[in-house]
């Protein structure tokens, strides 16, 4: 690549107006005539945010050795690019500062308006981090942070693959406003908001995430390679070498052939039982979700109809309709009054479809699904947990076309979870940002994992997940930072086994990577609710924690962390790091709650506990020589006393290494997960 520079300052946060007119008159005389339009990346449109002080990797895509030039503020640069259409040009480290415009020119000409540098964070996970400003109905009372044109937000569209994708799928750059904050992460809102306002530069947040996902979907296929529970999915990828795109091709080819010799045949096509008019007699009654094995027709693969009635929602007057079917296995066509709305392979994919509104009546719609499998069960089979009174139900069922498996010949399809499928997310949604300059990642997510029983398996998978992002990006280790899981689930009254402690103690144990930092909601979630309201605490609390970890600033950004244990008698001391000014109790009588202790035998009992100075005293008549001690250890530990005079709460620990109740949980796959 060659470049050149024209000047190299950028002033501070006010508007810069620099002599551009003879570096972009040049510019645009220096153009030579080129063969094809150049792109840029998605992410880089109006009102992005760029980082500072760093060097910024600009790309796109032109014809193959066409000239891209670039202009920026004083800055001129030019490439090619390379054999496979590709082109990057790498901005020198530039101060906070803007706005300003860059130009792209190649046979093409490329604006992109109003950008800033300043400070851009990644903000992912699960459900916690994707859940929205409207969804918590929070409105910004103070205009100045509700108009924040320093603060800015991009959500990148959801988007899965076999492998790793070169651009996003959608998304664009939005300055915060009441317009615009409501459809983001409450949890990057406030974090953002926090951290633009201390630093006084700009912000911007890039938010990828999806609510119910674990881990492991959002890990590389490499990074999961060092996992032998994850050696089926590795080797089928990396034999097929393929990308969704890739395979959709192939289908519509294989299918030139395929429909009319194999698949669309039988009674049901023959007949058109798609049509409303169709008989029902022999028709019989199924409830969905399920398995038709299960619903006494065994030994059958192949084509199987299912119909059901339904009304238009009360007040509906859009002019797009969606039916979501979910996970069918195997294959599916699907019918609204006679006119076809879609069809999908893959027994692991999730179905959407949307069709126009105008072939809907009122009342009495006729909903047809032709499900055909290629063996083992076969139907729609996933709960729409989240409500979906279309699919869940009473339907009509009849079989069609029956198929001997052995010799029936399938398409090789994409089909992979969004939220369980090891890789994908990572493939759609992750490695398509990379090499974006980025300061750092915040990252809340662990409920699935725990709820599927792996915490243990979790203590190597976050940590390999953070050493591959930092690999993968190319910026060394860039700070981490991670919610720790909230209090949930009725308030335990007995010591004992915790899924939900265990995953906080894997997170705990990300800390051994440098640049890491936690921050606890141990002592703001809801017993009845899986996703808290208090948002702005956890952004408060990750604000900290960044002063700290990501601009080296001496301030407590911490409760206080189990440091040591010594016995002492029938008593236990805990010793503790992060006191800042000093522990201190909110109970008002002075009792510090949240404690168990235990022998040799193992077994826990709450425990008395006692501020002395800097360390905590525990203690219990029952237990004549403890042996252990455990800090809300528990799904919902219930309320909780002990702080630093900071105001942020003890995190949880155990000072034992007992074997824990998910030993030994790995992942498997299952054809019908979720």
């Amino acid at each position: 690549m060659r470049r050149m520079i024209i000047g190299n300052e950028m002033k501070g946060m006010k508007k810069v107006r620099l002599p551009l007119f003879l570096a972009v008159g040049i510019f645009f005389l220096a153009v030579q005539p080129c063969h094809g339009k150049a792109r840029l990346h998605h992410l880089f449109g109006n009102h992005m945010v760029l980082q500072r002080d760093a060097e910024v990797p600009v790309w796109g895509w032109a014809d193959p050795g066409e000239a891209v030039r670039l202009s920026l503020g004083n800055y001129y640069l030019e490439t090619k690019a390379d054999e496979s259409g590709k082109w990057k040009i790498l901005l020198p480290p530039t101060s906070a500062g803007g706005p300003y415009t860059m130009y792209i020119e190649a046979e093409n000409s490329l604006k992109v308006e109003d950008v800033l540098f300043g400070e851009v964070w990644l903000c992912g996970g699960q459900s916690n981090m994707q859940y929205t400003l409207d969804m918590l109905g929070y409105q910004e009372a103070d205009s100045a942070r509700a108009h924040n044109a320093m603060l800015r937000m991009i959500n990148v569209a959801v988007d899965l693959d076999y492998l790793p994708k070169e651009d996003i799928k959608g998304g664009f750059w939005q300055p915060a406003s009441p317009e615009s904050i409501g459809s983001f992460s409450a949890v990057a809102y406030f974090y953002g908001q926090y951290l633009q306002e201390h630093l006084g530069v700009p912000v911007g947040l890039i938010s990828s995430n999806l609510g119910a996902t674990t881990i492991e979907t959002w890990m590389s296929v490499g990074a999961l390679s060092a996992f032998p529970q994850f050696n089926p999915i590795v080797e089928k990828i990396s034999s097929l070498n393929k990308n969704f795109a890739q395979l959709e091709q192939e289908l519509k080819e294989y299918r030139k052939t395929w429909d009319q010799e194999y698949y669309l045949k039988g009674p049901g096509i023959e007949q058109n039982w798609q049509n409303p008019d169709t008989d029902l007699s022999g028709w019989k009654d199924i409830s969905i979700p399920n398995f038709w094995e299960w619903a006494g027709l065994e030994d059958h693969d192949g084509a199987v109809w299912f119909r059901k009635a339904f009304d238009l929602p009360q007040g509906f007057k859009g002019d797009t309709f969606n039916i979501a079917l979910n996970q069918i296995d195997d294959y599916d066509i699907a019918w609204v009054n006679g006119h076809k709305i879609g069809e999908s392979f893959g027994n692991r994919n999730w179905r959407n479809y949307f069709f126009p509104a105008n072939i809907l009546k009122p009342k009495g719609n006729v909903l047809v699904v032709r499900v055909f499998d290629i063996g083992g069960v076969g139907g729609m089979y996933t709960s729409a947990f989240w409500g979906n009174p279309i699919l869940n139900g009473e339907w009509k069922f009849k079989p069609g076309l029956k198929i001997d498996t052995s010799s029936f010949p399938t398409p090789v399809v994409a089909n992979g979870s969004f939220f369980t499928h090891p890789a994908l997310l990572y493939n759609g949604s992750i490695a398509p940002l990379m090499p974006y300059a980025i300061k750092g990642a915040i990252w809340y997510q662990g409920e699935s994992n725990a709820l599927d029983g792996r915490p243990e398996e979790y203590r190597q998978l976050l940590p390999a997940m953070i050493r591959d992002w930092r690999a993968q990006w190319g910026q060394g280790d860039f700070p981490f930072l991670i919610v720790q899981l909230a209090n949930y689930k009725e308030e335990a009254m007995q010591p004992g086994p915790s899924t939900w402690a265990e995953l906080r103690e894997a997170q705990m144990k990300a800390l051994e990577e440098p640049n890491t930092a936690i921050a606890t909601a141990i002592d703001i979630g809801d017993a009845n609710d899986i996703h808290p309201k208090n948002k702005w605490d956890v952004g408060y609390r990750l604000s900290l924690a960044a002063r700290k970890v990501a601009y080296g600033e001496d301030i407590v950004y911490s409760g206080p962390v189990y440091e040591s244990m010594a016995v002492e008698g029938d008593k236990v001391r805990i010793s503790f790091s992060s006191l800042g000014s000093g522990l201190m109790t909110k109970n008002k009588y002075g009792y510090v709650t949240g404690f168990a202790i235990a022998g040799v035998d193992k077994q826990f009992h709450w425990a008395k506990a006692y501020i002395d100075g800097e360390t905590v005293v525990v203690c219990n008549p029952e237990v004549k020589t403890p042996v252990a001690v455990r800090y809300a250890w528990a799904d919902n530990p219930g309320p909780l006393s002990l702080y630093n005079k900071e105001g942020l709460p003890a995190l949880p620990f155990r000072t034992d290494d007992w074997k824990l109740s998910t030993a030994g949980k790995k992942y498997t796959y299952d054809p019908h997960g979720f």
